[in-house]
């Protein structure tokens, strides 16, 4: 038995086997072929499988995903019947008797460079299309089996170097029953996406995909941030009532589904979850929550070959109001860039992308895409209760722009007879130091604040939060933290304003006690973490807590923080 250390990303424990979701070596050499027919052969061989392949995962798609998610097979398998690209290869072989790998890859870069070098965007977009499937044909020449998450059919666990959001967003939840990854942290895309599937997950271990091979037993431990590789039949026994003492206590806090989140001397604060999508609604009200805190917009654009429509996202944002029922729903405008790219949108590369060209600083500046998204909003807003949120505001004048836009959408709107509510508020993502630092002046104009703890402390602490080497930096209890905190609910308040928490941070059970205490009027966390951070509320007096975070504030270190929230919750 193997025991490695990680981050517990997703609480849980799960046992199944390992499901490697790694790139295979797909290098190989030229080599002289005497047979040349034997050669076609084998690359008609190959051809045919990917085909019968792709149409498979092309009929389970548009099952699962829908047609329009499907249509990239399709595609796909239009390629693998284009003499264009088929006969150059099969020609290349006889002609120059070289084996088919070699044939493949000299046709396909040639195909891959040209359209790629064409000033059209959907003549760019084939040249990736050719690229996936020559991948594929490859693999399947040099014997070597592609890995497909969304082909799975039976419980697994997923190992990987890490997890883009497009992979998270492929697994299929009946069988994918958690992941571990060799990087990432608790604020990662991939551990956000793991804990909205409600699935364990366990993030930076370093060497996973080193130490599990396919089909290796596999025990995810997501709340010791532990995995266990291949343990003795004692370990998993063991485990085994583990998992049902931690289904018992998620038992015990179901029952507070219905119940307002009121601390033991009386004070409510409201628990909301954060989402990617309208099918996140369910884990939304299966586990209490009072709002949505975060409705995160950019997945609407991702997994696709084009932006969407207005009607699409109107769709979108009429679900979730609806859904709500009249609870409050913060909408996060698109925030992209950082480490969410869109493929489609061409945006130049960047040597430091997280301080670069992302979010609302994207949005004014590409206002035909922005415009549609507040449109879409705007239309929805009368099926619920809408506010919306500004990302990644460094300046006054940032939201000034913002803000007027949306005003002048809406008189456009409504001149033209187009209902739209009159009880939206507006504000903005405190992510930026310098934004929290002049937070008195922003809350004269904004209607709330929600705090983006995530990229707040990697901001700080000038630490990016993805980088393994220095994530002993991202410190969410260090004192300079939770003075910025304060400063923003302080200057909320002084105003009549509220201020809410969307990073990762709010279900965090060693900040929720700091929080408190610091006033937060607002917790938005995975919808998993709604019912664990009420039970832990209801056991805690507001006006202890405010001593603890005045404490705290005058502190020096976060390890003294740590010691100090441990030390009183323990006392309770």
């Amino acid at each position: 038995m193997t025991l490695l250390k990680g981050i517990a990303a997703s609480s849980g424990i799960v046992l199944a086997k390992a499901y490697r979701l790694i790139e295979p070596d797909l290098s190989f050499e030229k080599r002289k072929v005497e047979d040349t027919a034997k050669e076609v052969e084998r690359f008609q061989v190959a051809l045919s499988v990917s085909k019968d392949e792709l149409e498979a995962i092309r009929e389970k798609a548009k099952v699962e995903l829908g047609e329009d998610n499907a249509a990239i097979f399709e595609a796909h398998l239009l390629v693998l019947s284009d003499p264009e690209l088929i006969s150059p290869i099969e020609d290349k072989i006889k002609n120059e008797q070289v084996n088919a790998e070699y044939a493949l890859k000299e046709t396909a870069d040639m195909f891959i460079t040209m359209f790629e070098q064409m000033d059209n965007d959907y003549m760019k977009e084939r040249a990736a299309d050719i690229r996936d499937v020559t991948k594929r044909l490859h693999a399947h020449l040099l014997g070597v089996q592609l890995p497909n998450p969304s082909m799975i059919s039976e419980e697994v666990i997923i190992v990987a170097e890490d997890l883009t959001p497009s992979d998270t967003a492929q697994l299929n939840r009946q069988f994918v029953k958690g992941f571990t990854t060799d990087i990432g942290g608790r604020t990662s895309h991939s551990a956000i996406m793991a804990r909205s599937m409600e699935i364990p997950a366990i993030v930076g271990t370093k060497t996973v995909t080193e130490d599990v091979k396919d089909g290796d037993f596999l025990i995810i431990d997501g709340l010791k941030g532990e995995v266990h590789i291949n343990p003795t039949e004692e370990t998993i026994a063991s485990y085994k009532e583990e998992q049902i003492r931690y289904e018992e206590k998620k038992a015990e806090w179901a029952k507070l589904v219905n119940e307002k989140t009121v601390t033991a001397d009386g004070e409510h604060v409201e628990l909301a979850a954060n989402i990617g999508t309208p099918d996140d609604l369910e884990g939304v009200k299966n586990n209490g929550g009072e709002a949505v805190g975060l409705y995160r917009t950019e997945f609407l654009y991702m997994g696709r070959d084009q932006l969407p429509t207005e009607e699409e996202q109107f769709d979108a944002y009429k679900a979730v109001l609806e859904g709500m029922d009249g609870k409050p729903v913060v909408v996060r405008t698109l925030d992209i860039g950082g480490d969410k790219e869109l493929p489609y949108l061409d945006l130049p590369k960047e040597m430091n992308p997280f301080l670069g060209f992302r979010a609302i600083r994207l949005c004014l500046e590409e206002q035909d895409i922005f415009r549609v998204q507040l449109r879409a909003l705007l239309r929805a807003s009368v099926f619920g209760n809408l506010k919306i949120m500004f990302p990644m505001i460094a300046t006054l004048a940032e939201f000034r722009e913002a803000k007027a836009i949306l005003e002048q959408e809406k008189e456009i709107l409504v001149a033209a007879g187009t209902p739209v509510s009159d009880e939206i508020e507006v504000g903005i993502m405190v992510e930026i130091p310098s934004t929290a630092v002049l937070a008195d002046q922003f809350a004269k104009e904004v209607d709330f604040f929600s705090i983006g703890t995530n990229d707040l402390i990697q901001y700080t602490m000038a630490a990016d939060r993805m980088n393994e080497q220095v994530s002993y930096l991202y410190q969410p209890y260090n004192p300079a933290i939770l003075r910025l905190v304060k400063m923003v609910i302080d200057a909320s308040h002084r105003e009549g304003k509220w201020t809410g928490m969307c990073g990762e941070m709010a279900g965090d059970e060693l900040a929720i006690p700091l929080l408190l205490g610091l006033g937060l009027d607002e917790f938005s966390m995975s919808a998993t973490s709604i019912l664990q951070a009420r039970s832990q509320i209801r056991g805690l007096s507001k006006r202890d807590m405010v001593e603890l975070a005045e404490k705290a504030l005058e502190m020096r270190t976060a390890e003294e923080v740590v010691a100090e929230v441990k030390r009183v919750t323990e006392e309770k």
